[in-house]
């Protein structure tokens, strides 16, 4: 039986808690603060689209405030998190990596590792080749190898070194040593790990150990998950049901809840209990306001993110034009705990100006004055970090939004001191 029952208001707030997104961050960050908001996540996605910042650089910053991007780059050479496939490409903490490459090699079924296994099927002279060469030369990027005159330089038009280069990456003989202008540069996976290359001495995880600990993983980070949304953080297989954590249960490694309107059970990782407690004594007050990335996990997965926040959340960059409804990369507007609206953004940093293209509100969500300065607030130290300062809003939904908005941005850049 459920012993704790939970409002849906408490289970948001459990959960941006274990995101680190209950809060604002109460010191000027640090480089060790990035670190361990990467162990909290698990995971941190990796995009390269950059209308705004890059997607990891903006889940970073909504948990962190104004730090400098340069601090992940130097997370990466130092060793701390390391580049795999998982949700999707993704970094990952350094004292995961026994886990994730025994996954990739033997259960995570994704479209990037079915790509490169064909690779090495059919083109591993090629490969042994370029591993050859890196072994001599030394670590190499894609940039380094020329294209064929005439060859289409388009993305997905890729030359056979950089295919090469992400199939001995993607099946763990290369790893990404580090990041020149968001570049990958890659080299022998033990060199840039050096354990990799002492004996395993069996003390290797299996596929079906890490799938166990994978499963505890995305409950802590989650904070609170039903049984069908545990698969999607690591891109699991298959969907979870409530019988598959009754020996978690029985266990004591998670609690199982009740959540007020949900048919389904939830569950809690035990190291999150007294998290547990204080949302279910409602004590947990969300008070953080910020803009999201598209590829939060907040909203990665798109039914959790409706249930849990009320929110339909759908990334339109990949839709074609006259198909979106909200725009080409919408960041999610959090505000003290709800997802209140979406944000079509574009930062012109040459002209210094961050560019409000369209403000969309939740439907239902009233934006009274409280809601607009906290939002104007986000969008303000948004704006400053991307070192685009001026704002500039060109429509919102409702049109009555964009005056009092406009007006509140401008208080507070007049004003550095309001929060």
């Amino acid at each position: 039986m459920n012993c704790i029952s939970l409002s849906i208001a408490q289970a948001r707030a459990l959960h941006l808690a274990a995101q680190g997104l209950l809060h604002a961050p109460g010191h000027s960050p640090q480089p060790q603060d990035l670190h361990a908001t990467i162990e909290r996540m698990g995971l941190l996605q990796i995009d390269t689209i950059h209308v705004v910042a890059r997607s990891p650089y903006m889940v970073l910053f909504s948990r962190l405030g104004h730090y400098p991007m340069g601090w992940l780059e130097d997370a990466l050479a130092s060793g701390q998190v390391f580049e795999t496939w998982a949700h999707e490409a993704c970094f990952a903490p350094a004292g995961d990596l026994l886990l994730h490459r025994a996954y990739n090699a033997g259960a995570r079924l994704h479209w990037g590792l079915a790509s490169a296994r064909r690779s090495h099927a059919e083109q591993r002279p090629q490969l042994d080749q370029l591993l050859q060469h890196i072994r001599a030369q030394g670590p190499v990027k894609s940039s380094d190898f020329e294209r064929p005159a005439g060859q289409s330089a388009a993305w997905w038009g890729w030359k056979d070194e950089k295919r090469w280069l992400e199939a001995l990456f993607a099946t763990g003989e290369l790893m990404v040593a580090r990041r020149e202008n968001f570049h990958r540069v890659y080299d022998l996976s033990e060199r840039v790990a050096p354990r990799l290359a002492l004996p395993s001495q069996g003390t290797d995880p299996t596929a079906e150990d890490v799938h166990a600990q994978f499963i505890e993983k995305s409950i802590a980070a989650l904070g609170i998950s039903q049984a069908r949304w545990v698969h999607d953080y690591f891109r699991m297989k298959p969907r979870l049901k409530d019988a598959d954590l009754d020996p978690l249960v029985e266990a004591g490694v998670v609690h199982r809840v009740a959540v007020q309107g949900w048919e389904a059970p939830a569950y809690v990782h035990a190291s999150h209990a007294a998290l547990l407690d204080q949302a279910a004594a409602g004590q947990l007050a969300a008070s953080h306001s910020t803009v999201l990335s598209p590829f939060d996990p907040v909203v990665w997965d798109r039914e959790r993110a409706s249930v849990l926040f009320d929110f339909d959340y759908r990334l339109e960059c990949y839709t074609p034009e006259a198909k979106r409804v909200y725009g080409y990369f919408v960041l999610p507007l959090l505000c003290r705990g709800a997802l209140v609206g979406r944000l079509d953004a574009k930062a012109h940093r040459a002209q210094g100006v961050f560019e409000v293209k369209a403000l969309h509100a939740q439907p239902g969500c009233v934006w009274d004055d409280a809601l607009v300065a906290d939002m104007a607030g986000a969008i303000a130290r948004c704006a400053a970090w991307h070192g685009t300062p001026t704002v500039r809003i060109t429509r919102t939904q409702p049109a009555k939004l964009a005056a009092p908005l406009r007006r509140a941005i401008q208080q507070i850049q007049a004003n550095p001191l309001i929060p």
